[in-house]
């Protein structure tokens, strides 16, 4: 009994403390929800606007979209940590607009995967591109000054994220002429090369990021090197269209991809 009473006042002390904590969110960041019809849910989304944006109210911006907007700007609302996009972009004095869509909770794993897992299930990622897309993206062009076309259009995220992030290139290249993929999760299944392989001469960017510590039954270096192989055998090694980067020591979490995230930005631009 005194175990469980234990147990219940750390959750307590946890959650309390979790709602005390302040927001580290910038002023550059709001945030609107919207319907996700293919979803049937409703999402709430995170937007970053430069801090040019007011100043110059003719200029357009290119756009990333990013997935699991609840670790990239606010330790408060974050899992393990915060991507610190915001306070990045600020002191870059980038003229960038992110777009974060927060993940599914419990459905994150399904909104993700392209192909289903034989172990995990998963597999809706169209449903959830479908909103992006054809929901999400006119609705922020239709009401921020943005650059619709594909290379102005990043898609960008780790994990599950990094995974989505990559087919939505393939899927969608009039839409998303850049990704950003960190920590993919290749391993998920195969039938992701044979998408590469199968697929026509892919002119996108990719920016690839992993660390060589992130797991003890995955090697995700190992995969990810297997993609970068596969699209240089889909087009002419001449372009320089991809970049790849192993952190020695780097572990599967938000750090990694917090300080590999200015990097990343940089080379994608």
């Amino acid at each position: 009994m005194l175990r469980i009473l234990l147990t219940v006042a750390l959750f307590l002390f946890v959650t309390y403390h979790l709602s005390a904590q302040e927001s580290t969110a910038s002023k550059q960041v709001t945030t609107f929800t919207i319907k996700a019809p293919q979803l049937k849910t409703t999402k709430k989304i995170w937007v970053y606007l430069p801090k040019s944006y007011a100043e110059n109210p003719e200029k357009k911006y290119p756009v990333i979209y990013m997935h699991d907007a609840q670790n990239l700007f606010d330790k408060k609302t974050s899992y393990a940590g915060e991507w610190e996009i915001d306070e990045t972009l600020d002191r870059l004095n980038a003229n960038v607009i992110v777009i974060g869509i927060e993940h599914g909770n419990e459905k994150r794993m399904d909104e993700l995967t392209p192909y289903k897992n034989e172990k995990y299930g998963g597999g809706k990622a169209d449903e959830y591109l479908d909103f992006i897309v054809n929901t999400l993206k006119p609705h922020v062009d239709s009401i921020y000054r943005t650059k619709t076309k594909a290379k102005n259009t990043t898609i960008f995220g780790s994990s599950l994220g990094g995974l989505v992030s990559f087919y939505a290139v393939l899927k969608y290249p009039k839409v998303f002429g850049k990704a950003g993929v960190f920590s993919p999760s290749f391993w998920f299944t195969k039938d992701i090369y044979d998408l590469v392989e199968k697929s026509p001469k892919i002119k996108a960017k990719f920016y690839f990021l992993c660390g060589d510590s992130e797991s003890k039954d995955i090697d995700v270096v190992a995969d990810m090197n297997k993609m970068y192989k596969l699209l240089d055998e889909n087009r002419c090694y001449c372009l320089k269209l991809q970049e790849k980067v192993v952190v020695k020591g780097g572990e599967h979490n938000e750090k990694l991809w917090r300080e590999g995230f200015e990097k990343a930005y940089i080379w994608l631009k």
